[in-house]
Parts: structure tokens; C-alpha cells; sequence
């Protein structure tokens, strides 16, 4: 007599909210988790985005096609939109926001409405509807400036910034949320990222993409102000990391482990575009800036098995050789930012 065919059950498939997917790390995010070279079959994502000006529809054109995409046009401040999906998913990773230091100096209005409001709007639906994990993905600048040493993750957080201020209070709004009401939430704080896809107003591809057209660069102040450096691929491993194997209640700082002062990264970024310094503009500092950024990520090493692997030299070489190959995805905007 035959045995009878056995059909194994189906594999669980997570149900992922990713707003700001059409950014520069929330895409590398969705790109990174759709490939099916990394085996993840077991995700689904929608992504949620409003399309500013630093959102490009053109970051997720690799996946569009993909079984487990799917793209919504909208707000985290639309409280029945964000309501519906996250009946519709099983955890949320939170990328969406406004993030440019120089223009939360000028206008902060739109960094609150996004950075805070939208940030509880997300929170209440996640609990309403269930959501097994929020994943926050904040910033090292929330912790301020520190002159030697790293900060870990029970820092007091002191922000200098309009933007920082208001990625703060995103994060301390999430924790709240898991303390009072017993959501899993957890928070990513990241140094400076570097990568493809970035929008050309942030310091490395408006260096490049200026020095590629034969143009001029600032640099700030002394150029003495230090900042860690992680690649968009480290960042997201982190991230990845945390969302599957995180605890709920805790921060997680994912640094990069190569710091340089402004001044260092220019001169690396004049080399790698066959410039020198006659293309440098010495500038006044900015308002409030904060001079040296480095975290401790002992904790996502020791738990999560999380570290940088990237190498900085080869990681910034890439990136350039991305930009000069890839002048029609980033001329375009450059009319959505000042050059």
C-alpha cells in the first residue's frame, strides 16, 4: 500500500511595514531583504512613503517587480492609512524622516510633524493592531557631542539640533510606548552612513557629485568635527539583526569603526574624484554644530553577533565609482537642493 503524500506546511511569512522605503537606507533595506540571494523568502514588505523631495520611486526599481512588494503612496500622519496597513502586517521598521541638519536649522516645523507626530501615529496603530516589533532606526546625533571616548547606550540624551531634538523625542515617544503599554519596540542609533543612493545633499555625495562636475565644496569651520562612518550594508545588516534577533525595550548603537574629521574625508573624497584642495571653499560653521560623534556598540557585537565589515577606503571608492556611472539617477534631483 502507498503512503500517503504529505504536503510539508507552508514556511511563516512575516508581514513587514518599512515607511521610508523609498530613501536611501530604507531602500537599501528593502532591496537587501527581497534579494533572494540572502534567503528570505519568509518576508513580505510594503512600503510606505510620501515621496518628499528626498524619496525617489527610482531606489526601489529593482524590486518592483518582486512577489513580496508592494508600494503605498502616503503619510505616516494619515492616522487611518497607517491604521489599515498595520492591521495588514506584523511588524514595522521605521525609516520615514526628514533628516538634514542644515534644514531643520532653517524651517524645524516639518522635521516635529514628521520626526515626532508621525513617529506616535505609527506607534498607536502598532498597538491597536498588535504589531510583534517596531523597529525605530534613529541617529548617533541624538546623544549630542562627545570630546573623547563613546557613548553607550544609556547615555542621557542631550540633541543639538532641531533635527536631532526631534529624532530623540521619536525615540523616547517608542520607549514609552514599550514601558506603558508592553510594545516590542526597538531602537537602532547609527553613525554617519555612506553609500549609493544617497541624495546628493548630505556631505559625501554632494562632495562627490560637485567635484564630478568639476564644481566647488564647503567645508565647515576648522574642518576639525569627527564623524564614524558606516556603509548603507553594515547598517543594514544591523538593522536586520535587531529586527530578528533584538530584545524588546533596548537601544542598540551600530557604528562604523572608522572616524575622521571633516577635513580628513574631504581630502579622501578630493582624491578619489582627481581633485585637489583649489576646489575647497573654507565656510563658516554651522549653527550648533556638533564637533566629534562615536558610539559603543558593544552591545549589538556581544548580543546580536553584529559588526561592521565593510572597509571604509573600498566602501568611499565604490561609492564614487556609483556616482559617475550612475549620473541619471542623481542629476535629476539636483534641482530639489541648492548646489
Amino acid at each position: 500500500m502507498t503512503a500517503p503524500l504529505t504536503i510539508p506546511p507552508a514556511a511563516p511569512v512575516t508581514r513587514v511595514l518599512v515607511t521610508g522605503g523609498a530613501g536611501f537606507i530604507g531602500s537599501h533595506y528593502v532591496r537587501t531583504l527581497l534579494n533572494p540571494r540572502l534567503g528570505t523568502d519568509g518576508v513580505r514588505i510594503t512600503v510606505l512613503d510620501a515621496l518628499t523631495y528626498a524619496g525617489n520611486p527610482a531606489n526601489l526599481d529593482p524590486v518592483r517587480d518582486h512577489p513580496g512588494f508592494a508600494f503605498v503612496h502616503g503619510d505616516i500622519r494619515d492616522a487611518p492609512l497607517v491604521d489599515k496597513l498595520a492591521a495588514e502586517h506584523d511588524q514595522i521598521v521605521h525609516f520615514a524622516a526628514e533628516s538634514h541638519v542644515d534644514r531643520s536649522l532653517g524651517d524645524a516645523g516639518p522635521f516635529v510633524r514628521t520626526n515626532v507626530l508621525g513617529t506616535q501615529t505609527l506607534l498607536d496603530a502598532a498597538l491597536r493592531n498588535g504589531a510583534e516589533v517596531f523597529v525605530q532606526v534613529s541617529t548617533d546625533e541624538v546623544y549630542g557631542s562627545i570630546d573623547t571616548g563613546s557613548w553607550t547606550e544609556e547615555e542621557p540624551l542631550r540633541p543639538n539640533s532641531p533635527y536631532a531634538a526631534t529624532k530623540a523625542s521619536g525615540d523616547l515617544l517608542a520607549l514609552a510606548c514599550h514601558r506603558t503599554h508592553g510594545l516590542d519596540v526597538r531602537v537602532t542609533r547609527c553613525s554617519n552612513n555612506y553609500g549609493h543612493h544617497h541624495f546628493p545633499e548630505k556631505v559625501i555625495p554632494l562632495f562627490i557629485t560637485r567635484l564630478l562636475d568639476g564644481g566647488r565644496v564647503p567645508l565647515y569651520g576648522d574642518g576639525s568635527h569627527v564623524r564614524d562612518w558606516l556603509h548603507i550594508d553594515d547598517h543594514v545588516r544591523g538593522i536586520e539583526l535587531v529586527r530578528t534577533r533584538g530584545r524588546a525595550g533596548r537601544v542598540y548603537n551600530l557604528g562604523g569603526g572608522t572616524e575622521l574629521s571633516n577635513r580628513e574625508l574631504t581630502g579622501c573624497l578630493l582624491a578619489a574624484c582627481g581633485a585637489d584642495w583649489s576646489s575647497v571653499d573654507r565656510v563658516p560653521d554651522r549653527k550648533g554644530h556638533d564637533r566629534r560623534y562615536s558610539v559603543d556598540w558593544t552591545r549589538a557585537r556581544e548580543e546580536l553577533g553584529y559588526r561592521p565589515r565593510r572597509d571604509f577606503a573600498a566602501g568611499l571608492a565604490e561609492t564614487v565609482a556609483w556616482y559617475r556611472h550612475h549620473r541619471a539617477w542623481w542629476e535629476p534631483l539636483l534641482g530639489r537642493t541648492a548646489r
